[in-house]
């Protein structure tokens, strides 16, 4: 009942809100010849060195329902553990071999990351794919534009904007089941609302949003049988975001956002095989605040753009003491500031240099019942200097080749490059071939550094990646496929040495060089003007050490049929090869590698436009076949769902 009387009450609420966020499918379609993550600046697709995944949002709009880590999930090359897990979750980072530290997360251009984490990882629960407007997804190391963390790939999420009209306002509500294979509730668990308001009028333009998800019906650890019953983790998440433009000449631009975003679960340690920790004492909320200015000025021969940011997140814990019987609390504190100016000049209509400074400051403060880290000692500072050249010759080829000097305020000097060359045949067969040659390193973190078992002597890790592929339209432009080779590198790689005679733990640098190669392809086909079809593969091979959770074999596949403007059909299958996990024994208290089994999926969409332009719905079903399967050894996933949805446009 309880339920019942919260969705007309959110009902009611939806109906009182005034919003229009009409797509414009031109628009769309321009967008998706342009991309900006291989140089920084807007440039033709065409003339991109990089095969670079667009998620535009109408690709988002056949994803109703979903979260922004599943979305990322089905794209080629990318592997997001735990999205079919609870939602309290954390989330694993896979791309080309690498891991969470190795991939750069951008929100509007400007790096996000957590600095009291060990490995400097932003985590993408806190952002709801509702306020995404549009997404890239490039591959390789590229620390020559975008500096630490950009070793093995670069996520750009770029947030709504304003649309023309003075005033427009939107609502929508997602409500769904949460249940894993063996349950089968099919009352509401999971909810997902939200409103926005935005406009634009003469000079100004503005956005700004809320929203809510709360999840329940799912323990984060499995049972070992059908007759144990584990307590359910709850999962809220509350976002608040708001953007502010000003024109203030036809050249000037000045741009302010704002973001609030609060996670609140429960949570459990698996011990894999005990349940010992199973209780609904153990409790974690991550609160994240930031704020910044981005100001963007043409002038006759190019462009100058100055992102700011700072981000403050703080992360507490509860969690029961099993020896003691009480609770013990942690918290972990972190700032960030980002400064990155970058000056785009046309040298001539062939030869464009991109020159930049990026300045970061970081620190954290840790508290825990075994120790404190004081943030007066915690920190340090980043200054690089960086420099892109992008060359276009008349019959075809293309030339972009970069430099980055970084100077850490902890070990000093580093240098980074890349050469990235690409051709485009000027026939009347539409081919394009890439290659390039890129490195990349990863900062310590402050953790790693300053911690109980911090090592100040750390230096950073060092990434290289060769790639080379192709990509091609056939069939008067109906048939769209791509691949791509790759092999990385990486050495003086993180990790944690413990003695077990004298108990001494602290971080170190590893000697010697661990390996990844493998191929990305993808294929798009119009089969007719109402009926796509789209699939990629990746198989990726990893040397011994850096072999978990990294599937040999994946694939997505997708059939989207649309019978009139109004009415979309969407059906996916997803295939996971077998991996392999880290299985830690809670009665031994010791540590083995266990291998997954492969799993596969298959989801389905339908959505229908009730009211032109103003009223849509949707209901979905994932895990339609209920397959059980693990993502993570003692975890718990999702089977069978259901989800129904509506969006309000005024």
């Amino acid at each position: 009942m309880k339920k019942t009387v919260r969705a007309v009450a959110i009902l009611a609420l939806l109906n009182t809100c005034a919003y229009a966020q009409e797509q414009d499918s031109t628009n769309v379609n321009r967008l998706k010849e342009v991309v900006i993550s291989d140089t920084k600046f807007a440039q033709r697709q065409e003339k991109s060195g990089k095969i670079i995944e667009v998620i535009s949002a109408k690709d988002l709009e056949k994803k109703s329902g979903q979260s922004l880590a599943t979305v990322l999930s089905q794209v080629t090359g990318v592997e997001i553990n735990g999205n079919q897990s609870a939602n309290g979750k954390n989330l694993g980072y896979y791309i080309r071999g690498g891991k969470n530290r190795q991939v750069l997360i951008l929100i509007d251009g400007i790096p996000v990351t957590d600095a009291s984490g060990i490995s400097l990882e932003y985590d993408l629960r806190l952002l709801p794919v509702e306020q995404v407007e549009r997404i890239e997804v490039m591959k390789g190391a590229a620390s020559t534009l975008y500096g630490t963390g950009a070793a093995t790939g670069v996520i750009n999420i770029t947030l709504k904007k304003s649309t023309k009209k003075v005033i427009e306002g939107n609502a929508y509500l997602n409500i769904g089941s949460n249940n894993t294979s063996d349950n089968e509730k099919y009352n509401g668990q999971d909810f997902n609302q939200g409103i926005s308001v935005n406009g634009n009028y003469k000079r100004v333009n503005y956005f700004a949003g809320f929203n809510s998800t709360e999840t329940g019906n799912m323990s984060q650890i499995v049972s070992p049988s059908e007759s144990v019953k584990y307590e359910d983790d709850r999962f809220s998440r509350q976002n608040v975001i708001a953007k502010f433009g000003y024109k203030a000449t036809d050249k000037l631009i000045l741009d302010f956002f704002g973001n609030y975003d609060k996670l609140k679960n429960g949570f459990d340690l698996t011990f894999d095989n005990t349940g010992f920790n199973d209780t609904n004492v153990n409790t974690t909320t991550s609160e994240q605040v930031r704020f910044g200015f981005s100001p963007k000025f043409k002038y006759n021969k190019g462009e100058f753009v100055l992102n700011s940011g700072f981000t403050r997140i703080a992360r507490d814990y509860n969690e029961l003491n099993t020896f003691s019987g009480t609770t013990d609390y942690s918290l972990y504190e972190s700032r960030s500031v980002v400064v990155d100016g970058f000056n785009k000049y046309n040298v001539s209509k062939d030869l464009t240099v991109i020159l930049g400074v990026n300045y970061q400051f970081n620190d954290m403060l840790g508290q825990t019942p075994f120790s404190t880290i004081d943030e007066k000692a915690t920190k340090f500072n980043i200054l690089d200097g960086y420099t892109t050249l992008v060359y276009g010759f008349d019959f075809g080829l293309n030339i972009n080749a970069g430099a980055r000097l970084n100077n850490h305020s902890a070990y000093g000097n580093n240098f980074v490059y890349n050469f990235n060359p690409s051709y485009n045949f000027k026939t009347s067969f539409p081919l394009k071939l890439v290659a390039s040659y890129s490195t990349a390193y990863i900062t310590p973190s402050l953790y790693q550094l300053y911690s109980e078992y911090g090592n100040a002597e750390l230096t950073p890790e060092k990434n290289a990646t060769l790639e080379a592929g192709f990509e091609t339209q056939l069939f008067d432009k109906k048939v769209k496929l791509d691949a791509v080779a790759f092999y990385r590198d990486q050495t003086n790689s993180f990790d944690f040495f413990f003695d077990n005679n004298t108990f001494e733990a602290y971080y170190v640098n590893i000697d010697g060089k661990n390996k990844a190669k493998g191929v990305e392809t993808e294929v798009t086909f119009d089969l007719t003007s109402k009926l796509r079809f789209n699939a990629n593969y990746t198989f990726t091979q990893v040397d011994k050490a850096l072999d978990r959770l990294i599937p040999k074999h994946k694939a997505n596949a997708g059939l989207d049929f649309q019978p009139t403007p109004r009415t979309l059909f969407n059906i996916n299958y997803q295939y996971f090869d077998a991996r392999n996990d880290a299985f830690f024994d809670g009665n031994t208290f010791g540590t083995t590698i266990v291998k997954l089994d492969s799993y596969q999926l298959v989801n389905a969409l339908a959505k229908y436009e009730l009211i032109k332009s103003r009223l849509t719905v949707f209901g979905s079903v994932t895990n339609i076949l209920n397959e059980e399967f693990v993502e993570n050894i003692g975890y718990s996933t999702r089977g069978r769902n259901f989800k129904l949805g509506l969006n309000i446009v005024l």
